[in-house]
């Protein structure tokens, strides 16, 4: 299996390059025909495929900035609500259909593989969801952090201006394909019922899995899917995830000569803030991008962002 998926990463490559190479054939040829006299089809056609070339070479230019170990892997997002109550359970929410619609329009298979709801009135605490495709995490990386939103709250009667912050955390999802000390012993598995909309619809059975580390205290649960034998699938996924990060993590603090600060959910550490009132703006504070566009960012047309945060990332 592995085999078959480095055969279409380089497959990835090669057609791109020879399509290029096509192109330029074709662009000699034209110029040899027009040493003859000028042929303002032929002229325009072959600018049309310099065009071509160009914007191939840009992209490929781009891919090539992915080069990181785990670029080209499937991804598994978190997206948690953080200050700001309600309204932060909310916009956890709003973020998580903005992936999804974004994975849709880059056609990557997305599932959402686990969601701990909010409160009453709606939102999410927190989602775990699965990207799949080639380089998505190598796209996702650029949203990790904490994203901020400015609006009229429609949870206070009074219309006030509330402002909501949540966290997006990028994971590779290794799968099998690097070691990952999963020692059986050291994992306590707690299954309970899965909460549903009540009635008909309740799950009569413990089909909700949680899963502890005991070493490091790492908690995972999941319950969205349809047996205990699925959601120890996924939980056990998750949790080999979060290990991988962590490892990585100790590895980035011993680099750092353990400077490493952490960043709260809060007021002053966001990468990106969405306004929608006074005025409607998404900036993102990395880069200084920004588009008023906010409904259309919000439905998922973010790729310019993460292109121009992986593009200046990678020059630093």
């Amino acid at each position: 299996m592995k085999t078959i998926e480095q055969s279409k990463q380089v497959q990835a490559w090669l057609d791109p390059v020879r399509e290029i190479e096509s192109k330029l054939d074709n662009i000699n040829i034209a110029l040899e025909l027009l040493e003859d006299g000028s042929d303002e089809e032929l002229t325009n056609e072959s600018a049309a495929q310099l065009s071509a070339i160009k914007n191939k070479l840009d992209r490929l230019e781009f891919i090539q900035m992915l080069s990181g170990p785990h670029d080209r892997d499937n991804a598994i997002l978190t997206i948690r609500s953080g200050a700001g109550g309600q309204d932060s359970q909310d916009w956890a929410e709003m973020l998580l259909k903005m992936y999804i619609h974004w994975a849709e329009k880059q056609e990557f298979d997305v599932e959402v593989l686990s969601v701990s709801e909010g409160g009453m009135e709606g939102g999410i605490r927190e989602a775990i969801l699965t990207v799949k495709g080639s380089w998505a995490y190598g796209y996702l990386r650029a949203e990790g952090g904490i994203h901020r939103l400015v609006r009229k709250s429609p949870f206070d009667q009074n219309h006030r201006r509330h402002t909501s912050f949540a966290s997006v955390f990028p994971l590779p999802d290794i799968e099998e394909e690097i070691e990952v000390d999963l020692n059986d012993d050291e994992i306590r598995i707690d299954t309970f019922r899965a909460s549903g909309a009540g009635g008909q619809h309740v799950n009569k059975t413990d089909s909700a899995v949680r899963m502890t580390h005991i070493p490091t205290g790492i908690v995972v649960t999941c319950q969205n899917q349809r047996s205990q034998h699925r959601n120890r699938e996924v939980a056990r996924r998750i949790l080999r995830a979060k290990l991988f990060e962590l490892e990585e993590e100790k590895r980035r603090e011993e680099k750092a000569k353990l400077e490493k600060t952490k960043k709260d959910v809060s007021w002053g550490n966001q990468i990106r803030s969405y306004v929608m009132h006074p005025y409607r703006m998404v900036k993102d504070h990395r880069t200084g991008m920004e588009t008023s566009s906010i409904d259309d960012f919000l439905s998922g047309d973010i790729q310019e962002f993460i292109e121009a945060y992986l593009r200046k990332s990678s020059q630093s």
